[in-house]
């Protein structure tokens, strides 16, 4: 494994521009929503601690570009209608099951000074060390993501992993490794918890070895089962009848008639 003062991964982390999205009331509720939908538009609802749920509707494709920005940590400026903005964050879009297109978006509103827990995506970033190439090694990433508590303003977009310190077999980058501010961000996680390491490859080789050194263990498995079975046939064969029972090896002399004694 790495060490970790010569390991330290060069991770990023990217403070998220402020989006802006733009939003009406919606008063129509119900089945009739599809009737939005059918002409672009996608409902919504905003909801936050300690606030009344208000209902809205986004331009469908405005919104795709905006949610492909912001992932579920960006900050966006709500705007509904002329004279209100909302800081949210998108909690959740549920898509139809047949078209996979999004059908719904639930909209979290934040206090901008109180911390908020998000998934943030961990990204490999660097050149892959040579024995990958070769197909000796093959870089295991163990986490895709991870939580992170921050205020609002503070999240970040994503935290890169320079994997170019990974070396050799066994090499690891931890999360007490990664590179961020720890004055505005904090991670859940133990700090020893493995991120990214460098582990050997199996090869067609390794599998084709691996598969014989299973078979031939598998047949002498099965000749010593096979010999054991025939050898305790013979031991415990019967005596064929007629036979008196052998003792040590040797035959039992039958035993002679004894003579009745004279009726009277």
């Amino acid at each position: 494994m790495c060490h970790p003062e010569r390991a330290i991964s060069e991770s990023k982390d990217l403070i998220m521009d402020r989006l802006s999205l733009q939003a009406e009331e919606r008063i129509i509720l119900g089945k009739k929503v599809k009737n939005l939908r059918k002409n672009g538009q996608l409902p919504g609802h905003v909801f936050g601690k300690g606030l009344e749920t208000e209902h809205v509707t986004v331009d469908g494709k405005i919104f795709l570009k905006t949610f492909k920005e912001a992932g579920e940590t960006g900050l966006i400026d709500l705007k509904i209608g002329t004279d209100k903005i909302r800081p949210v964050m998108i909690r959740g879009v549920q898509y139809d099951p047949i078209s996979d297109e999004p059908v719904h978006i639930d909209f979290y509103q934040v206090n901008l000074s109180e911390k908020v827990k998000v998934p943030v995506p961990l990204i490999l970033i660097g050149e892959q060390p040579e024995s990958v190439h070769l197909g000796e090694t093959i870089v295991l990433q163990s986490m895709n993501e991870i939580e992170v508590e921050a205020l609002p303003t503070d999240l970040v977009e994503k935290i890169e992993v320079d994997i170019t310190v990974l070396k050799a077999i066994d090499d690891a980058i931890t999360i007490g490794q990664l590179n961020y501010d720890r004055t505005k961000l904090t991670i859940h996680a133990p700090d020893e918890e493995i991120i990214v390491k460098l582990a050997p490859a199996i090869t067609e080789e390794m599998k084709k070895q691996m598969a014989e050194e299973a078979a031939a263990a598998a047949a002498a498995t099965a000749e010593t089962a096979g010999e054991a079975a025939a050898e305790g046939t013979v031991e415990g064969e019967a005596p064929a009848e007629g036979e008196a029972p052998k003792e040590g090896g040797e035959e039992k002399p039958a035993e002679e008639p004894k003579e009745e004694a004279p009726k009277e």
